[in-house]
């Protein structure tokens, strides 16, 4: 009996040792979180898709939580909304941000009769972008077109790109897409552009963008594609915003400065430039002057230029 008393008492002691180890320890190396990291948390979407430039939405919550100021960070799956909400939890101001949608820089059809690109060889390889632009340019004359292997789509969370067999060429849907830039990260091309929606008119987002990355100059660039940008400039030109650069012989549009109002459509002679809005109608030309007496001046006739005859010299007797 009394071994069995000291065999408790040793085993009690060792653990109200052990339990006091343990208690100090975790006292000493306790990492304090504050709870309302936890609340940020909830309410975000839980996509973790790394769209914030974050690894997840924990870190997000972290850094939202720690931030002083969190105009500089947003959930682009959640947007306004989520945001909004989490700058009530956290009792900070946060400017509204305008929704992003991806963009395929690319009108580079490669299937069928009306391709705009014509196919140079068969690629037989891995079906992966990154993998066949380590091997070749493309199997195109285009080397900067979309190579329509899918590695977006790979990476997509949301379902919101497929890669359209009738084109060849990704495509974006606008109603599932977060702008979470997955997509533009995974494309070795860099074709894939994050813009924002634009101002609904009509339940249409309006919003224009160059629709080709092609470097190359004008001509060789033509030959390549039908539909690719030939850096002209004359799209610059037209723009009452300074919205359009051209730059490495490809023009770009400044989704910053951009209006939406479709002029530089008109002017692009390989409509290389689309919208999710028709171009606006062209304006009518000038009317000919008209005399008070209400009929038009005439053009002065052009004279014909004088013909000059050369003289020859009289041949020597």
């Amino acid at each position: 009996m009394e071994a069995v008393l000291i065999t408790i008492a040793v085993l009690a002691s060792l653990g109200l040792t052990a339990a006091f180890i343990l208690y100090f320890v975790s006292q000493k190396f306790k990492v304090y979180e504050d709870p309302k990291i936890g609340e940020v948390e909830e309410v975000l979407p839980g996509a973790n898709c790394g769209g914030c430039g974050f690894a997840g939405c924990h870190a997000m919550a972290e850094a939202l939580a720690k931030a002083d100021d969190i105009s500089g960070l947003v959930c682009p799956v959640g947007g306004s909304a989520v945001m909004s909400q989490v700058a009530t939890i956290l009792g900070k101001s946060v400017a509204e941000s305008a929704p992003k949608v991806a963009v395929v820089r690319c009108a580079g059809c490669t299937v069928g009769e009306s391709a705009n690109r014509q196919k140079t060889l068969d690629y037989d390889g891995a079906k992966s972008c990154a993998i066949a632009s380590t091997h070749f340019a493309g199997d195109t004359a285009c080397s900067y077109g979309c190579l329509g292997l899918g590695d977006c789509v790979k990476v997509c969370q949301f379902n919101a790109i497929k890669v359209n067999e009738a084109t060849g060429l990704a495509e974006v849907d606008e109603a599932k897409c977060v702008a979470c830039g997955a997509c533009a990260k995974a494309c070795p091309k860099q074709i894939i552009e994050i813009r924002y929606k634009g101002r609904v008119v009509k339940d249409v987002a309006r919003r224009v963008w160059v629709s080709c990355v092609n470097k190359d100059k004008g001509a060789v660039a033509m030959k390549a594609c039908k539909a690719s940008c030939i850096g002209c400039g004359k799209c610059a030109k037209v723009c009452k915003f300074e919205a359009i650069t051209v730059e490495n012989n490809v023009a770009h549009i400044d989704m910053e400065k951009c209006k939406a109002c479709g002029l530089c459509m008109n002017e692009c002679p390989k409509n290389a430039i689309v919208a999710t809005f028709p171009a606006p109608p062209k304006p009518a030309p000038k009317p000919a002057a008209v005399e008070a007496t209400g009929t038009a001046i005439p053009k002065p006739a052009e004279q014909p230029k004088p013909v000059e005859v050369p003289v020859q010299a009289d041949k020597q007797q």
